[in-house]
């Protein structure tokens, strides 16, 4: 029986991963959840699987979940948390075996630090913790024995497709992108994406930011510096091809020049299942990939001049700790800022390019020092390349 715990359960991650659960009931046992301010679904969430440690962002919202709850049911949480003290309780539960990180941006940093210091198996489906702390992450895993499997689905695929080769084998990883609903749209048209335009993804239903995300092709940006702390993989080893279909999940290619590839149907059960299993394989009520119906399967170079957030993205990975922070921070203001139509959709990666100059001349600065060895530096380059974006944000909005 794998005992789960599951920081961010209420977000579509978490609630795919309780659909795995309640599929597998006699294989997966869920010990801990913890959710951010969405009180209705966590009720009902804590209801049917009555965990025995529970966690809410706000004290305010955890007494409201508890006053939901029936009385059985309320007898069986022996623990319940808010805060961040909450999610490091879910994640660090003597009774849980993995713990499945499905929040979004940084506040289960320090929980998935935690986890990994208890022994726990990290499952990971949150981008910021890599982006920002991949090198001290995935160190503080090897030291402990400890094993990262990504949840996403390309990363995903690329561990099935890397399980039981050696290293020496490798020659490059192969990252599938959709291209988002605007790849090809010209650059005059991308000028007028709206926020309804860019949260009409093709393939994938996701969050607001990472919609916006995919049509920037920041998202895999973000996943090429995953791919790097993973799988331990240089930067000009990992290399991006748009398929809109998004039927190959990603592919791995060999020495010799073979190519193997992970295909599936875009459902992200099948990941977080894997991430249960492995090493092992279950059983599932998803329909198999159709490979006749899929028809024909397209494939082409992304463009790093219409969509210069890839690029950058790159850029960061090249140019030291403190840059793929300063990125993620300065691409989370921008992007919040299109959304709420403060600024246009090619401001972000105006932004994004700024901040990282700015996070360049300040890693530059022997006083202030560049290298980053524990949260604290992490979380300095995060605050300051948010203050600097913000403050570019509102010059935009100024000049209309």
């Amino acid at each position: 029986m794998l005992r789960i715990a599951i920081l961010g359960s209420t977000g579509s991650i978490g609630c795919s991963a309780l659909s795995v659960a309640m599929v597998h009931p006699d294989r997966v046992e869920v010990v801990g959840l913890a959710a951010g301010a969405n009180v209705s679904r966590f009720a009902e969430q804590v209801e049917h699987h009555r965990p025995r440690v529970i966690a809410m962002a706000a004290e305010d919202g955890l007494a409201s979940v508890l006053s939901r709850l029936s009385e059985m049911t309320r007898g069986s949480v022996e623990r319940s948390l808010a805060g961040p003290e909450g999610l490091v309780a879910v994640a660090t539960d003597p009774d849980v075996d993995l713990v499945l990180c499905a929040t979004t941006g940084t506040t289960a940093l320090d929980a998935v630090f935690a986890a990994i210091d208890a022994g726990k198996t990290i499952a990971l489906a949150n981008k910021e913790v890599l982006v920002m702390a991949g090198g001290l992450v995935m160190e503080a895993a090897r030291r402990r024995g400890v094993s990262v499997i990504p949840v996403d689905s390309e990363h995903n695929a690329i561990h099935q497709c890397l399980h039981g080769r050696s290293d020496d084998e490798i020659k490059r990883l192969i990252l599938t992108a959709s291209g988002g609903p605007f790849r090809e749209w010209s650059r005059e048209r991308l000028a007028g994406v709206t926020p309804a335009d860019a949260l009409e993804h093709p393939t994938w239903r996701m969050g607001r930011k990472i919609t916006v995300d995919s049509a920037t092709l920041m998202n895999k940006g973000l996943e090429v510096i995953e791919a790097r702390w993973l799988f331990g993989v240089a930067a000009e080893r990992i290399d991006v091809v748009v398929h809109p279909q998004s039927v190959v999940h990603s592919l791995v290619e060999l020495r010799d020049g073979s190519q193997i590839a992970q295909l599936g149907v875009t459902d992200m059960r099948l990941p977080i299942q894997y991430a249960f299993s492995y090493p092992d394989r279950w059983d599932t009520e998803l329909p198999a990939l159709d490979l006749a119906a899929c028809g024909r399967l397209d494939f082409g170079r992304p463009d790093m001049e219409r969509f210069p957030c890839l690029a950058l993205a790159y850029r960061a990975l090249d140019g030291g700790a403190a840059l793929p922070v300063a990125l993620n921070a300065a691409n989370e203001v921008a992007v919040e800022a299109f959304l709420d139509e403060a600024v246009p959709f090619s401001a972000i990666p105006i932004v994004i390019a700024a901040a990282l100059d700015h996070a360049d001349a300040d890693a530059r600065d022997v006083s202030r020092g560049g290298s980053l060895t524990t949260l604290d530096d992490v979380r300095r380059v995060d605050a300051s390349a948010r203050a600097f974006s913000r403050t570019l944000v509102d010059e935009l909005q100024s000049q209309g």
